[in-house]
């Protein structure tokens, strides 16, 4: 009889929403590593396990991450001290010597960037670019609505619409893409409560305002080199309170939770 902690459920990626599913997985006693790219552009940083690649180390409330090289030895120091492991591998190639329990797919790329079953005995891919069974065994609802972490083992995600989901009666100025490419100076700080035409950040001589009212949720990180259209920064119009930056949302808990369910499913479904 297998042992939750004898498997390894490899999550590719570990930004804000992966690292809602890397909760969950801990949570429930398991062993995961994450893929993530050497240099992430993750801007809801306090709440994403990505920013130990550029630490070192990342804790989001009861979960810590390290960033290890790709050598097995480190692996099992950091499952050890109750640590999830981060290397830099964006394409995956790690994953055929890791021989993981499971593949997940929280790139949140809107496109499959080469998850496939062949993989893992379980595949999951997040939200839309993946077909299932073809891709994948299972994919989960990524948008906002009725259907959020929905399980679906037949079929697709829902398109992406390429607005932002509505919040507090904003969606597409609530995210700021870089109007220009070149390295972010910031001129405010995640947490910040920022007032209409309030300065953001800046690229070159470029300085980016606050749309509207609201508290920055997400800025990518100091010094980073963006290309011009790149989601930089999220502000949210609602009166929430500071800590809440710094908390996983419910969108990336309920995702969670909809992972841990297809992959809990799809292993009891193996074997009957």
């Amino acid at each position: 009889m297998f042992q939750l902690k004898d498997e390894i459920i490899c999550i590719r990626g570990a930004g804000d929403i992966a690292t809602g599913v890397i909760q969950k997985f801990v949570r429930s006693g398991f062993r995961v590593l994450a893929l993530e790219t050497i240099k992430p552009t993750t801007i809801r940083r306090q709440v994403a396990l990505s920013t130990a690649m550029l630490g070192g180390e990342m804790q989001v409330e009861d979960i810590r991450a390290r960033r290890v090289e790709d050598i097995d030895e480190q692996f099992e120091q950091c499952w050890a001290e109750g640590i999830v492991p981060v290397i830099a591998d964006s394409a995956g190639v790690s994953i055929r010597r890791i021989k993981p329990a499971a593949v997940i797919d929280a790139i949140m790329a809107k496109k499959n960037m080469g998850t496939n079953r062949r993989m893992a005995p379980v595949t999951i891919g997040l939200g839309p670019g993946f077909s299932a069974p073809e891709d994948v065994n299972a994919v989960i609802e990524t948008m906002r609505g009725h259907r959020l972490g929905q399980l679906i083992l037949s079929g697709q995600a829902l398109p992406n619409t390429g607005t932002p989901g509505e919040i507090g009666g904003q969606s597409h100025l609530r995210v700021i893409h870089a109007p220009a490419a070149g390295k972010v100076r910031h001129c405010a700080e995640i947490g910040d409560w920022l007032k209409q035409g309030q300065p953001v950040f800046q690229i070159g001589d470029t300085v980016v305002l606050a749309p509207f009212d609201g508290l920055l949720r997400g800025l990518i990180a100091e010094g980073m080199e963006v290309m011009k259209g790149l989601k930089t920064a999220d502000i949210d119009p609602r009166k929430l309170e500071r800590e809440e930056c710094y908390g996983i949302s419910d969108k990336a808990r309920c995702i969670g939770g909809g992972a841990l369910e297809a992959y809990l499913f799809l292993k009891a479904f193996s074997r009957n």
